[in-house]
């Protein structure tokens, strides 16, 4: 294997600082496959709304598949102008109370994906991240219209207990988050990660309703102070937006009612599944119907 550490430019005095040790990482990447956009967003919403430095670059052009995902660029009457290029980068972050952690953000690799985990491995080995927090979603057969359902997963037990009431064993295509994972957890890194359910049939848009539930359990999981405002107003107006446009297809009305059914029949004998703060509102969908419907998703996609 060529050498990992060649995938990204970083100055060796800023790896080797002592105030970027036994921080918070947390790991976002945006790809196709990336349901209502959630990781991608979580994100792009922190790098706009809070102070943050990049410490470390990787090369695309090594990583990226520009064929499979073109670079966006604008037309402008006569000429074309602003064209933009992948980024993956590590950054410190600070919070809104200017505690600092670590954030892996941009377009999840398409190539060299086994180098590029040791170049991680290496970088984290150097800067000993104190939690290392895994962001993704995927679509589920759940209705839009009640709190979104996080699948939890991880080593560290204490942060994912009582969120995820159904535990399948199942064979899926792997991500570069759920490798990474394996591979901090293997190395003794205290890892946790939350996997977003985003309604199936909307799963196509960027909805911040997936991009709050994340954001929402990455501040439990960690003690962070990060902005929600602007995500929970966002998310109002596209949960209308949605709703203005179900009432033009009945044949969508009935499907979203059958999900909203089975959602609240189960979540009364519950008390998983659900944001922190509504816990106790008696809308957690129960182990059964949970295991039913992860089973309907995987036969589906194959």
């Amino acid at each position: 294997m060529l050498n990992p550490d060649d995938l990204y430019l970083a100055k060796n005095s800023i790896l080797s600082d002592e105030r970027l040790r036994d921080l918070p990482l947390v790991v976002a990447f945006s790809s196709p496959q990336d349901a209502g956009a959630t990781a991608g967003q979580f994100g792009t919403f922190l790098l706009d709304n809070l102070k943050h430095v990049a410490i470390a670059e990787f090369d695309s052009d090594q990583l990226h598949d520009y064929r499979a995902r073109r670079p966006h660029i604008v037309f402008n009457r006569d000429h074309f102008e602003d064209p933009v290029f992948p980024k993956l980068k590590l950054y410190v972050v600070e919070d809104s109370l200017d505690k600092p952690f670590l954030l892996l953000t941009g377009s999840e690799p398409d190539f060299q994906w086994q180098r590029f985990q040791q170049a991680m491995l290496g970088i984290a080995q150097r800067l000993q991240p104190s939690l290392v927090v895994f962001i993704s979603a995927f679509p589920m057969p759940v209705p839009h219209t009640r709190p979104v359902p996080v699948t939890a997963h991880g080593s560290r037990k204490d942060l994912i207990d009582g969120i995820s009431a159904w535990r399948p064993k199942a064979e899926l295509h792997a991500n570069m988050t759920n490798l990474l994972e394996v591979l901090f957890t293997e190395h003794g890194f205290d890892t946790v990660g939350f996997g977003v359910n985003v309604p199936q049939y909307i799963s196509d848009a960027d909805l911040p309703q997936g991009t709050l539930a994340a954001l929402e359990y990455v501040t439990m999981a960690t003690r962070l102070s990060l902005p929600t405002d602007q995500l929970r107003e966002a998310a109002r107006t596209v949960h209308g937006q949605i709703n203005e446009q179900m009432a033009q297809h009945p044949e969508v009305q009935s499907m979203v009612s059958s999900y909203e059914e089975n959602y609240d029949a189960n979540y009364r004998s519950s008390n998983m599944l659900i944001p922190l703060s509504q816990r106790d509102a008696d809308k957690v969908l129960g182990r059964d119907e949970i295991g039913a419907l992860f089973e309907q998703f995987l036969h589906e996609r194959e």
